[in-house]
């Protein structure tokens, strides 16, 4: 399956599960922001944000901004105060004979006095003003990768640094923007960005046209997130984020159509990864990224007491235990973590757990996808439970390490050549499933795991 079709399913699992609300924004965000941002950009908007301030639209707007707000549209508007005693502005003797005889009688001195003052905060400066706060916000919190030669943002602001700096002093010291009144949180309106776009002047409809694209983004426009997904969330060197989404996205689908009903989806907290638990006889939770820390799994590898240990084995536990002395704390060794999913299927009937680990390989490479069958097994064998392994490790006779046979996964891009079928790999600890079988084979295989 190549990128596009990846890229394209993505994008209607984004704005199916997402953008209605039902998939946690927090788990997309990680999933998808590059991995040198820091967790601020974990939140979903300043990601958004930061893809649209990348757009070379949005560039090329700043670089002509300074020029452009000094022909900024005011309305002249009158203002009238009362006076006494003086006169401030040209009298209004209707209204000060009015005030006079309502408010005043027999008070000469009273004047209602008018003043015509320049009016910033109609329509148009609104839907200007918003662009450059939401410009100008997300420049400070991204600044510092803007500035420095990251490789996955675009071209767009390379060169161009100095434009920080005018957009700050701008937003900071310019007389006509700062009298410009902050929109509030519903501004601009729909018939503000309708006056904005029909405006005469090229300044109000490009910042008109701006501001549409980035609600369309946080809309959940399929071309706009499409856009996100394609172009400026992952970053090239890592199509396996991309697979690896995709995959979870797979399997949120399928087990909602085993379950014949949705998905309850978690928002992602701190030490926890848990995605959607669906209920039922068999409660199935499924976890991404990590193992099931707040549900005690955990992947530890430590050896078995009074086991004789090879030469191999005994690098990594003395090196654990002189750490350990010298920093005065417990370490611990741990295989590495499965790329995409553990699934957890709980009988309450039973008061039985079983486990399906899933572990990807983006890859037609056939030393990769033999590392990814070592890899599976390594977390099958190392499994655990509040410290218990789940396989193997209650004195069963034949040492079954690896599970009953449909317990781990490992999902491989499209080969062209022929591989073993995915019921003949039956008698396999693990099975292998490329991406295009998604579709067909893997509703078979969860229904294995939670027997429905």
């Amino acid at each position: 399956m190549d990128r596009d079709e990846i890229v394209d399913q993505l994008t209607e699992d984004v704005v199916a599960y997402v953008m209605n609300g039902s998939f946690p924004e927090r788990e997309l965000a990680q999933t998808i922001k590059p991995k040198q941002l820091d967790d601020r950009f974990e939140e979903y908007e300043l990601l958004l944000d930061f893809h649209f301030i990348l757009k070379p639209e949005v560039v090329s707007f700043v670089k002509r901004l300074p020029q452009r707000v000094r022909g900024i549209r005011t309305e002249t508007k009158n203002i009238s105060r009362t006076c006494r005693g003086e006169v401030d502005g040209r009298i209004n003797w209707g209204d000060t004979y009015k005030k006079r005889y309502a408010e005043y009688p027999k008070d000469h001195s009273i004047f209602v006095c008018e003043n015509r003052s320049e009016d910033y905060d109609i329509d148009e400066n609104i839907v200007l003003k918003k662009l450059i706060s939401v410009i100008y916000t997300t420049l400070m919190e991204a600044e510092e990768y803007l500035r420095d030669e990251y490789k996955w943002v675009q071209e767009t602001w390379k060169g161009n640094e100095d434009l920080i700096e005018e957009l700050q002093q701008l937003v900071e010291r310019n007389v006509h923007v700062r009298r410009i009144r902050q929109p509030d949180a519903y501004e601009p309106t729909e018939r503000m960005l309708t006056k904005a776009t029909s405006s005469r002047k090229e300044l109000y409809r490009d910042a008109a046209e701006l501001l549409k694209t980035r609600n369309e983004l946080l809309d959940g426009n399929p071309d706009s997130i499409r856009d996100l997904i394609d172009e400026t969330a992952i970053t090239p060197d890592d199509e396996n984020v991309l697979f690896e989404l995709y995959v979870l996205f797979r399997f949120v689908a399928v087990l909602e159509e085993i379950k014949d009903q949705p998905a309850t989806f978690s928002t992602i907290a701190t030490g926890r990864q848990e995605v959607a638990r669906l209920q039922g006889d068999r409660e199935v939770v499924l976890y991404h990224d990590n193992s099931g820390r707040d549900r005690k799994l955990s992947f530890r590898v430590v050896p078995e007491e009074n086991k004789a240990l090879s030469r191999t084995e005994k690098v990594p536990i003395t090196a654990q235990e002189i750490a350990s002395d010298y920093f005065q704390r417990d370490f611990h060794n741990h295989t590495s973590r499965p790329d995409v999913i553990v699934l957890e299927v709980f009988s309450e009937k039973n008061n039985e757990y079983d486990y399906l680990v899933v572990e990807t390989k983006n890859s037609t490479r056939t030393d990769t996808i033999r590392q990814g069958i070592k890899e599976t097994l390594e977390y099958l064998a190392f499994l655990r439970v509040n410290d218990d392994f789940v396989f193997g490790g209650h004195g069963d006779e034949e040492e079954n390490y690896f599970g009953n046979g449909h317990n781990g996964l490992l999902v491989v891009q499209d080969l062209n050549k022929k591989t073993t079928s995915i019921k003949e790999q039956s008698e396999n600890e693990v099975n292998i499933l490329q991406v295009s079988e998604l579709n067909s084979e893997l509703e078979n295989i969860l229904k294995e795991v939670v027997n429905e």
